[in-house]
C-alpha cells in the first residue's frame, strides 16, 4: 500500500485503543507506536543509497516485509518507547506487532507483492486483488473519524467497526480475484491480476507462449480486451542483464515479463503496470 494508507492504518489503530485512563506521555507513546510500526517495514527505501548492483527492486518489500521479522520490528519500536517516553507498557509491544503484521499482510494484496516468506523463500507473494492506493480504505477510516468527531469516547468503537469493514472489503475483493483467476486459468499458461481503483474491477494479464493479452473484467461489467502484446521470447537477454543489472532483477521479480527487441532497444517490462502503450517498470538498453 502507499504511505498515506499505511499512516491511516496507524491512526486507526491508535483510535481504536481506549485511552481514557492514559496520561499524555503514554498517549504519545501509543501514537508513536501505531504510526511508527505501521511505517517501519518501508524503511528499506534507504537501501537505494548503497545499491550498486541493481537489486533494489528485490530489496524493496523484501526481508523487511517478512512475517518472520515482525516481532523484531515490534521489539525495536517497544524499546524506542522505553527510551523516548519512559514507559514500559507491554501492550505497546503487541500494538506494534499488530501494526507491522497489518503493513506486511496488506501489501500482499496489491500487484507489487512482498517477500512475505523471506529468508526461507524468495518468492514474491502477490495477489493483485487490492490496488496500491485503495480509496475504499480511506473512505471507511475517514468515515469512522467523522462519525466520532463529537463524542471522542465513542471513537474506539467506530474504528473497530472500520477494521471489520476493511477486512470484509479485502475478503470480497480477494474472492472476486480468485474467481477471475480460475476463469482465465483454463485458457492461458500464466495469469496475473491487477485490481482497478474502482472496486470489483480488475485487469487480468495473461500469457500464452509469446502472446500477452490484457483484459479488463469485473462482476458488473463485460469482459473487455485492452491490449495484445507480442514478446520476443527468443531474444538473448544475457547482454541486457550484463549492461543493465536492474533488468535481471526485474526478470526474477515479476511473474512474467514482455521482452522488447526491435533493433533499437533491448529490454523487458512488467505488463501488470502497462498503461497507454508503456509500463513504468521497464528496463532497457539502446542498440
Amino acid at each position: 500500500m502507499d504511505t498515506i494508507t499505511h499512516t491511516l492504518f496507524g491512526l486507526s489503530l491508535y483510535g481504536s485503543v481506549n485511552k481514557l485512563d492514559m496520561n499524555k506521555r503514554t498517549k504519545r507513546a501509543y501514537l508513536f507506536t501505531s504510526i511508527g510500526a505501521s511505517q517501519i517495514p518501508d524503511s528499506d527505501v534507504i537501501s537505494q543509497l548503497w545499491d550498486t548492483e541493481g537489486l533494489y527492486q528485490m530489496w524493496h518489500r523484501g526481508i523487511t516485509h517478512s512475517i518472520f521479522l515482525t516481532p523484531l520490528w515490534a521489539l525495536f519500536i517497544y524499546l524506542l518507547c522505553i527510551v523516548l517516553f519512559r514507559t514500559k507498557d507491554r501492550r505497546l509491544f503487541f500494538l506494534a506487532w499488530i501494526a507491522v503484521i497489518i503493513h506486511d499482510t496488506s501489501d500482499l494484496f496489491n500487484a507489487w507483492g512482498t517477500g512475505y516468506l523471506e529468508p526461507f523463500s524468495n518468492i514474491r507473494v502477490t495477489f493483485g486483488t487490492i490496488p496500491i492506493i485503495d480509496f475504499v480504505f480511506w473512505i471507511i477510516i475517514g468515515g469512522a473519524f467523522f462519525l466520532s468527531r463529537k463524542k471522542k469516547e465513542t471513537r474506539p468503537t467506530y474504528l473497530r467497526i472500520a477494521w471489520v469493514l476493511i477486512s470484509l472489503h479485502v475478503i470480497a475483493q480477494s474472492v472476486q480475484g480468485y474467481n477471475f483467476y480460475q476463469k482465465y486459468n483454463q485458457e492461458y499458461d500464466q495469469i496475473a491480476l491487477s485490481a482497478g481503483f474502482i472496486p470489483t474491477t480488475f485487469q487480468v494479464i495473461t500469457k500464452n507462449k509469446a502472446t500477452i493479452t490484457i483484459f479488463e473484467d469485473g462482476i458488473f461489467q463485460p469482459k473487455k480486451k485492452l491490449y495484445v502484446i507480442q514478446s520476443k521470447e527468443e531474444a538473448d537477454l544475457e547482454y541486457l542483464f550484463k549492461e543493465k543489472p536492474e533488468a535481471e532483477t526485474l526478470y526474477n521479480w515479476a511473474p512474467f515479463v514482455v521482452i522488447i527487441d526491435d533493433g533499437k532497444q533491448l529490454g523487458i517490462y512488467d505488463p501488470r503496470f502497462y498503461r497507454n502503450g508503456q509500463s513504468f517498470l521497464y528496463e532497457y538498453i539502446t542498440r
